[in-house]
């Protein structure tokens, strides 16, 4: 058992490598979209599900309380938080609609949409990303795999940040150390390094 253990951990340092030669471009163009919309007045819209659900609320609460240092609140709002919204939501239309929904109300031009995905085919994660086009957001997409159908809708306003990784929890473990980046990079930007 203890070789199984020692198997994940091996496995998710040799991820983690991978990540950290590809996508540190990809994850500081993302903080700077997301310091433009907190410069501007704009907030941070996050969504995913599951284990991303979880990400999407981790990612929120650093903005809105404190990452690693002392400083006001930022606004960002996770989408996932509200089952009486979320049951509502699925239950009188589609389980797919609980986050476009919530984006037509809640988004406005110049926010940006945090989507999270490991496989980039969430359904109701597409259509946060439409809605969030149509309400003139960017968008900040965190994949894996392929891309899924997630990458076929980004434009060239947006930006992917997709681990190089098939296995989701090694997907996962990246989207974590994505999310303390931005948070940090997020900090840096706005009120200095320490």
């Amino acid at each position: 058992m203890q070789d199984r253990i020692i198997g994940h951990f091996g496995a998710s340092i040799e991820t983690k490598t991978l990540a950290a030669e590809e996508l540190p471009p990809y994850i500081e163009h993302a903080s700077q979209m997301m310091v433009n919309a907190l410069i501007s007045g704009g907030k941070i819209l996050t969504c995913g599900n599951g284990g991303s659900a979880g990400d999407a609320q981790h990612f929120s609460s650093e903005l809105l309380n404190r990452f690693e240092r002392e400083r006001p609140s930022l606004p960002a709002i996770a989408l996932t938080t509200d089952p009486s919204t979320i049951t509502s939501i699925a239950n009188d239309y589609s389980y797919n609609e609980v986050f476009s929904k919530q984006i037509r109300a809640l988004g406005n031009p110049g926010d940006v949409l945090l989507a999270i995905s490991t496989s980039g085919n969430s359904s109701n994660v597409v259509q946060a990303i439409q809605a969030a086009h149509e309400r003139d957001m960017v968008v900040v997409a965190l994949s894996g795999k392929d891309g899924g159908h997630m990458t076929s809708l980004l434009t060239a306003e947006d930006v992917e940040i997709r681990v190089p990784s098939d296995v989701t929890a090694r997907i996962q473990e990246v989207h974590l150390v994505v999310i303390h980046c931005l948070c940090d990079l997020i900090d840096c930007a706005l009120f200095g390094e320490e």
